[in-house]
């Protein structure tokens, strides 16, 4: 009994010093700090450069979708240039992350910022004090020309006072950063100083992994220490959106891929997805940014349809892409 009694109390020992070396190491390590270099691009005022760069931001780069606060949504999504001033709230396995402002107000946007330190945050994910951000932007591979049309035109817009709370990271989301589970993306490849619009397959590829990121909403994925690894193969949906902030239906991606029994724009022509994208909102809790990609123009609309017709066509059914509250859906 004896023996019992001393073996237990030396496991219960052992438990509370690892317990209490991993309370240790996550409090001491959470908040990493990263370094990458600060990409050479500066802002312009030349009146082309920032309507590029407004398009983008209202169209399929979809900035605004995020950063224009919830009480400017409705506005945002009907066409309205609502200002960038942040707040839209996001609840996360990781924690709370609450949209930065991206207005140039000195004190609580980002008119503190060098040009270079946003390039750096759009491109890798690295705030201005080194801090990881969340992975929500896809812009590794944005042209040069495009991250300048965009910074030019948040340098270009009316500063607005509105102060953000940094990330609230739960205990999960702390462990994450302190094993470097969760750290800026690592993506293949160097971003090209600019590419030609036109409605190919080539720029649409470009459209869809680089700037509308329908990849990253289409794709069932694991990150992991910064690298993506696709659970099936990319553009063949599955994602589950759904919770209490879109009142609890539930919304599944579907396949864009062209598998003539599975992909939803298989059978669709051109003018039929056009069309479709150019009809904007159907349900009104869908989180995709329909307002925003509704105001693409054709070129791009149509150089995405074309890249989505060439990718490989892959079986993955989605029995049904919307769930309302209660309904009973498949696993995934």
């Amino acid at each position: 009994m004896k023996n019992l009694l001393g073996v237990t109390v030396v496991l219960v020992g052992v438990a509370l010093t690892v317990l209490i070396f991993l309370m240790l190491f996550v409090q001491t390590n959470w908040d990493k700090k990263y370094e990458s270099p600060y990409p050479d691009l500066r802002a312009s005022t030349d009146s082309t450069i920032i309507a590029r760069g407004k398009y983008l931001v209202y169209g399929p780069a979809h900035c605004a979708a995020c950063h224009s606060g919830a009480e400017d949504y409705e506005a945002m999504e009907s066409g309205e240039q609502v200002p960038l001033r942040g707040g839209e709230v996001f609840i996360m396995k990781i924690g709370k992350i609450v949209a930065r402002n991206l207005t140039p107000d000195e004190e609580t946007g980002i008119g503190r910022l060098s040009d270079g330190e946003i390039a750096r945050a759009m491109r890798d994910a690295i705030g201005h004090d080194g801090r990881v951000l969340p992975a929500f932007m896809p812009f590794k591979l944005m042209t040069d020309e495009d991250v300048i049309a965009v910074i030019s035109f948040l340098r270009s817009q009316k500063g607005v006072n509105n102060n953000i709370p940094d990330p609230e990271y739960s205990r999960i989301g702390k462990w994450q950063l302190s094993t470097g589970k969760y750290q800026p993306r690592k993506i293949e490849g160097e971003p090209l100083k600019s590419m030609k619009r036109e409605a190919t397959a080539v720029y649409g590829e470009y459209l869809v992994n680089s700037v509308a990121n329908c990849v990253g909403c289409h794709s069932l994925a694991t990150i992991k220490y910064g690298v993506k690894e696709f659970d099936i193969a990319p553009l063949s949906g599955g994602v589950n959106f759904g919770g209490k902030d879109i009142n609890n239906f539930r919304f599944i991606t579907p396949n864009l891929t062209p598998e003539k029994q599975t992909g939803i724009i298989a059978n669709w022509d051109e003018e039929t997805f056009v069309n479709r994208i150019k009809a904007g909102r159907v349900y009104e809790y869908s989180p995709m940014p329909w307002g925003n990609f509704s105001r693409m123009d054709e070129v791009d609309i149509r150089a995405i349809y074309r890249y989505l017709k060439s990718v490989k066509p892959v079986a993955h059914k989605i029995e049904k892409t919307v769930y309302a509250p209660g309904e009973a859906m498949p696993d995934f």
